[in-house]
């Protein structure tokens, strides 16, 4: 970048630009930071880690998703495919911690059905009524554990940006003050406090952009996978109801 014969200046990275003769500062981006005033670095440095935990939530919960989306996909096709059920509970149940969120669910209606099925006196619509409770209450915790950390994300795409734009006012206000005591204001005077108070304003975009990105895409897939369960409990129970009236 030093050389423009061989780097023209649009090439440059901000960090890398050169001290400006012109203004006799130095504008790059690192000792635009370093210099800041204590708020607007305050408001980089919390800025900063929302977006390094921003990104970690991203990656753990595209794992997540991915593999629940491959476990319900191949619990779909061993269930329809016409294997018995006592066997697949058996496999679900000695995999519990490691089963899918469709497995859980199924394990537990099926669990609570045998439960019912086997006490003397108790009518087909209160072992359907039990065993449709007991998905339930497992889709719901399965449901919340899919939904975590979204919430953060959440966080950190509507208020990215008003943090940013709090420091970025705050560098403006600053640098505008300094002008009060010089008999003549230029742009060399101005540039350094208006330039990190957009450094503000860009960090809190780079948050912003990736955790709404995120939460958007994780919400759509959390959704489906919410539909696919809720089809295969339904199904799941009217699979049951038709076992049970003929025994």
């Amino acid at each position: 970048c030093s050389n423009p014969l061989k780097f023209p200046r649009s090439f440059c990275l901000p960090w890398n630009l050169p001290v400006n003769p012109e203004l006799g500062q130095d504008l790059s981006l690192l000792h635009l930071v370093w210099n800041a005033s204590l708020p607007v670095q305050l408001v980089m440095l919390l800025l900063l880690g929302a977006s390094m935990m921003s990104w970690w939530y991203i990656f753990i919960k595209m794992f997540a998703l991915t593999r629940a989306l491959l476990v319900t996909a191949r619990f779909e096709r061993e269930f329809w495919g016409g294997g018995d059920i006592n066997v697949m509970y058996q496999r679900v149940a000695s995999e519990h911690d490691s089963a899918g969120e469709m497995e859980r669910i199924f394990e537990a209606g099926f669990r609570e059905f045998m439960k019912l099925r086997g006490q003397a006196g108790q009518s087909l619509n209160v072992i359907i009524e039990g065993t449709q409770r007991a998905m339930r209450a497992t889709y719901q915790r399965e449901l919340d554990g899919l939904e975590s950390h979204l919430s953060f994300l959440a966080t950190v795409g509507s208020v990215s940006p008003y943090v940013g734009l709090f420091g970025t006012v705050w560098g403006i206000m600053i640098a505008f003050m300094g002008l009060s005591s010089v008999a003549q204001a230029t742009l060399a005077q101005v540039a350094p406090g208006i330039a990190e108070a957009l450094i503000a304003t860009a960090m809190g975009l780079f948050a912003a952009i990736p955790a709404v990105v995120g939460y958007n895409r994780y919400t759509h897939d959390i959704d489906r996978l919410a539909n696919r369960m809720e089809s295969f409990m339904e199904e799941f129970s009217n699979i049951l109801q038709r076992q049970a009236t003929k025994t």
